[in-house]
């Protein structure tokens, strides 16, 4: 029996070691393989391209910081969201109380981890050429290289306007860009960056310090680490498209003392609104406000809000002499120029305290409460997904870890226990679910910008998509109530009319204090680039009955949640009647 007992033990210790060695070798190898596709990723981002194929850009979008939406319907290949209907459960009438019958999106959801890594190491190859290299293909730009530049990210002098391209950034597009808005100068930082404006940095620098490559052209230099490459564009002026659309913002009644509130004047005989915006354009101010033959230009401040307008008479009244040396009303214009005052963003110097996320349906606007609530409080939101195109239109958080703690709060689509617990408070943000299926739809088969063609509308892939998603809208916002620790309940619907009041309340749970002066410049800036482009729906009414049916239980399910939760019921027009 011991003979037997001692071969046993001496099995076991044999297995026991080849299983250490078998490990052993397992880890080996995966740490060959992991260190063999970190070496491909990096020779194929020296070549230009992304080491990961599901996140290059298409070549067709050649804008500054706009990617053209139907080029591109999804920024990062990523398993489908749809689900079949055999996954839709049937609502009964006598279940309207139970959340049972809602079909969990997670699974689908889990599969849209972020893929930020192979992306930081393809950007992350400086530039080893000198600065001086810029000089030598200033030839093939149109513009003329002024030379390198300090720039402190706290008071630009380039501030005009803003783009950013991560991947398809040159000197020509940073150049075009600012011509069409008929800046005189051009900037470039980071290999990706572009500002304009009409005025030099103070500060040069050695031409060696503007050493990053343009992310969109080998060989050419794009500023550096604060550092700004500068073109003089002033010349492409004649040739390129000028973007000279000032808007008519109203009639208003014109401030007690218009030169304390307005840095800018002009005194002109026969002043034109062309005049005057042009004028405020020069001095980088957006707003041209004319009274008489006096033209001012600023920013929309406490004393000057833009929030009670006038009788537009008042001011046609006002444009004969009599009446403007009264000088009660005047009209207020939107020049092209940027309003800069709140662009300026960063990360968290420290780990914030509280991990907040800003959880919404798809389609429900939580990219535009991000720009919002980035311009708002001046730091960065971040992402539990990662998506380029946002990440080229200024949305640095895209790129930094979900949870990092360097944003002010993240967004996420996520529901069920385990993902809305690991937060410790969250903006739910809930939209009409009519209107984000309809804007999903258009983001799924459009990008974020634009709409789905008339014959994808009519096609199968509409009730289908409906089926899959109405159920997902209602248990969003089931699992938030049940599973989240503190809760801030944001209606699209009154962000949109209401939206210096609400974003108070929004940045006032995320712990922040904000100026007047720097909602106002929000507010100013309050659609960003987030305006779907081309041509809208035709008048067609994409619901059937029998979807109207079925969203209409949701809605009234949620609102009743909602109102059990204490909070504010749905909107009355969400609701059925």
């Amino acid at each position: 029996m011991a003979k037997a007992f001692f071969r046993l033990q001496k099995f076991l210790r044999r297995t026991q070691f080849l299983l250490f060695f078998l490990t052993a070798a397992y880890l080996m190898a995966g740490s060959l393989l992991l260190l063999q596709r970190t070496r491909l990723v990096i020779q194929q981002g020296s070549r230009g391209t992304s080491a990961n194929p599901a996140l290059q850009v298409l070549d067709g979008m050649a804008g500054i910081g706009i990617v053209d939406p139907r080029t591109l319907q999804n920024p990062r290949a990523g398993p489908r969201l749809l689900v079949g209907k055999d996954t839709l459960q049937e609502l009964a009438l006598d279940q309207r109380h139970s959340p049972r019958w809602l079909v969990s999106r997670n699974s689908e959801l889990r599969q849209l981890r972020r893929r930020w890594f192979h992306r930081f190491i393809s950007d992350q190859e400086p530039l080893q050429t000198a600065g001086f290299k810029a000089m030598k293909n200033t030839a093939e730009h149109q513009g003329t290289y002024v030379g390198c530049f300090s720039e402190d990210s706290r008071e630009r002098t380039l501030k005009g306007a803003i783009f950013y391209d991560l991947r398809k950034m040159t000197v020509s597009h940073c150049q075009e860009a600012c011509a069409e808005r008929a800046y005189a100068y051009a900037g470039l930082a980071y290999g990706a960056e572009c500002y304009c404006g009409n005025q030099l940095p103070a500060t040069t620098s050695k031409p060696e310090e503007c050493n990053s490559e343009c992310k969109g052209e080998k060989g050419s230099v794009c500023g550096g680490v604060n550092r700004l490459s500068v073109y003089k564009v002033e010349e492409l002026r004649t040739g390129a498209r000028r973007r000279r659309n000032v808007i008519y913002r109203g009639c208003f009644r014109a401030p007690e003392n218009l030169t304390d509130t307005f840095p800018a004047s002009l005194i002109q005989p026969n002043l034109t609104v062309e005049m005057c915006s042009e004028f405020c354009s020069k001095k980088e101010f957006p707003l041209a406000v004319v009274r008489g033959q006096e033209c001012y230009c600023g920013y929309p401040t406490g004393r000057f809000p833009l929030h009670d307008g006038a009788d537009g008479q008042l001011c046609a009244e006002a444009r004969n002499a009599a009446s403007a040396a009264q000088g009660r009303y005047c009209r207020v214009y939107q020049t092209p120029v940027q309003d800069t005052r709140c662009t300026d963003r960063k990360f968290l110097t420290t780990k914030s305290k509280g991990f907040i996320a800003l959880s919404s349906f798809p389609g429900a606007g939580n990219t535009w409460a991000r720009h919002l609530i980035e311009h708002a409080t001046g730091y960065y939101t971040g992402s539990y997904y990662f998506d380029g195109a946002l990440y080229n239109k200024g949305f640095k958080g895209e790129k930094d870890h979900w949870r990092s703690r360097r944003t002010i709060c993240v967004k996420t689509h996520e529901s069920g226990k385990t993902e809305i617990e690991m937060f410790d408070s969250a903006i739910l943000l809930i939209r009409n679910p009519y209107k984000s299926l309809m804007a999903e739809f258009n983001r799924k088969y459009a990008g974020h910008l634009g709409y789905a063609a008339d014959r994808t509308w009519k096609s199968k892939e509409w009730p289908d998509f409906v089926n899959s998603y109405a159920s997902w809208w209602a248990s969003h916002v089931l699992d938030w109530l049940k599973y989240g620790k503190r809760l801030l309940i944001v209606h699209y619907e009154d962000l949109k009319q209401s939206l210096i009041p609400k974003l108070k309340e929004m940045v006032e749970f995320l712990n922040m204090t904000v100026t007047e002066d720097r909602l106002l410049c929000v507010e100013n800036n309050r659609d960003g680039n987030f305006k779907r482009s081309g041509a809208k729906q035709k008048d067609f009414e994409p619901f059937t009955q029998e979807m109207k049916d079925l969203i209409n239980r949701y809605i009234l399910t949620v609102d009743e949640a909602l109102r059990g939760r204490n909070f504010t019921g749905l909107p009355r027009e969400y609701v059925p009647r």
